[in-house]
């Protein structure tokens, strides 16, 4: 077993892959766990796709991908919140309305291009081996943010994910505490695409965080477990990957996602086994 594991990383490629990796897992981990806890999963696979079209005109005007992502992900959630205050939709029509055209609307740009089919599967996909030193700065300013933010703002966002008319009564500013996690999602989102393309970043988003609050109630620890699937899964992706000769971002989110159902039967198994044992005399 360890073999496979040094084998696996023995060289700068595949090391520089495990960094930028375990860097987007743990930013995913910890903002994805307030995603779960609030039931926001949907909203964030519509920004996971939503940064499609500032990503596909950034590539087409030759500018930071990551500028371009960016850009989208504050049309996305200002678009929400349009929405959302002038109509009477619910906010999971407006998620979803843009959600399919900003898809649309990235995929049409693209294919326009010549290289059409290679830049979609990268975008969508992709390239986890191909990270770059700067991708990796990037991603330890994002976390380092992201674990600032949860930080700071635990109080108020345990609070609004509890009652946010009682958030508004302690004086937490629910809407200020929502604003900021959409912020603090959106970053997470943008910095990670370039290690795991657009819609595989929404796997290690929502998968290590469900996992974790399969087993744990509370909040940080449920984070600190959830980075550590986060973080298994990239380790046992990555060396699956390289064994395998599999798609490697794909195979570190299909890990993830694989994790959360192998303990699901675990504690839907050891319920069981709980139910039958008899009451003590």
């Amino acid at each position: 077993m360890f073999d496979l594991l040094t084998d696996a990383f023995s060289s700068q490629l595949t090391q520089r892959a495990l960094i930028g990796g375990l860097l987007a897992a743990t930013a995913t981990s910890l903002i994805g766990t307030w995603v779960v806890v609030r039931g926001l999963a949907f909203f964030g696979d519509a920004m996971a796709h939503g940064v499609l079209p500032g990503i596909a005109l950034a590539a087409v005007w030759g500018i930071d991908l990551t500028i371009g992502a960016a850009v989208s992900a504050v049309v996305m959630v200002l678009g929400i919140n349009l929405v959302h205050r002038t109509t009477k939709l619910s906010d999971d029509t407006g998620i979803g309305l843009l959600f399919v055209g900003m898809l649309a609307l990235g995929v049409v740009i693209i294919s326009r291009q010549t290289s059409f089919s290679g830049d979609l599967t990268d975008f969508l996909f992709g390239d986890i081996l191909g990270v770059s030193d700067d991708e990796i700065v990037i991603g330890a300013i994002a976390l380092g943010v992201t674990l600032a933010g949860v930080v700071i703002g635990h109080r108020a966002f345990l609070a609004l994910s509890i009652d946010a008319s009682k958030a508004a009564t302690l004086r937490l500013h629910p809407r200020v505490a929502h604003v900021a996690m959409l912020a603090l999602l959106s970053l997470t989102v943008v910095t990670s695409f370039r290690v795991v393309g657009t819609l595989l970043v929404f796997g290690l988003l929502v998968a290590p965080p469900a996992t974790a609050v399969l087993l744990v109630r509370r909040v940080p620890t449920a984070m600190a477990v959830s980075v550590c699937f986060g973080w298994s899964a990239v380790v046992i992706g990555l060396t699956v990957s390289y064994h395998a000769s599999t798609a490697a971002s794909a195979t570190v989110a299909g890990v993830a996602v694989l994790q959360f159902f192998a303990v699901l039967a675990g504690t839907e198994a050891w319920s069981a086994i709980s139910r039958r044992r008899p009451l003590p005399a």
